[in-house]
């Protein structure tokens, strides 16, 4: 799976309707007005924006313009990471297998921040966190999850999830995640 891909993926999945209308507004000198009006995602956007070479993998300036223009500071740093690690540590290109997240995303709910902080992830970027997505639990937990994958790197291990969880008496969970 293309890294850069996977990246927009995700930062088109965290758009809002208003957020995916300014950064329609923002492009119509970059995409014919008629192609415009048949964006529905972020993820036609970006389909466009890559096929007019607007932007690529190795040339992002216009996307992170976009992205600060629409106060997503929050997806500026995960490009700026992307940009600044390479393909090794691309957010989409876990170390660990998507199983267990699924399992925690879907069970951990509000105890998402006693999890991240039992597994060590630092106060600053959990309050990033929950600022950038207020209102969207799913989303936080989410996350997250994938901050505190880029953050232990290769040394990200399922059994320290499951110890976190453990330790946040989330035993259930965590024999989820063990089967």
């Amino acid at each position: 799976m293309d890294p850069f891909l996977s990246l927009l993926h995700s930062f088109s999945s965290g758009l809002t309707e208003s957020e995916l209308g300014s950064l329609k507004f923002l492009c119509r000198d970059k995409i014919p007005k008629r192609k415009l009006e048949g964006v529905r995602s972020g993820m036609d956007l970006f389909g466009l924006l890559l096929e007019q070479r607007a932007i690529a993998e190795d040339s992002v300036d216009l996307l992170e313009t976009l992205l600060r223009a629409v106060k997503r500071l929050d997806l500026v740093e995960q490009l700026q990471q992307f940009v600044e690690e390479g393909e090794a540590n691309a957010p989409n290109q876990p170390d660990l297998n998507e199983k267990p997240f699924d399992i925690i995303y879907e069970n951990v709910g509000r105890d998402w921040k006693r999890l991240m902080r039992r597994l060590g992830l630092p106060e600053v970027r959990i309050e990033n966190i929950e600022a950038a997505y207020s209102n969207r639990l799913s989303e936080q937990v989410f996350k997250s999850l994938r901050e505190w994958q880029k953050w232990k790197g290769k040394n990200a291990k399922v059994a320290d999830l499951i110890k976190g969880l453990r330790d946040c008496c989330l035993n259930l969970v965590a024999d989820k995640v063990e089967q």
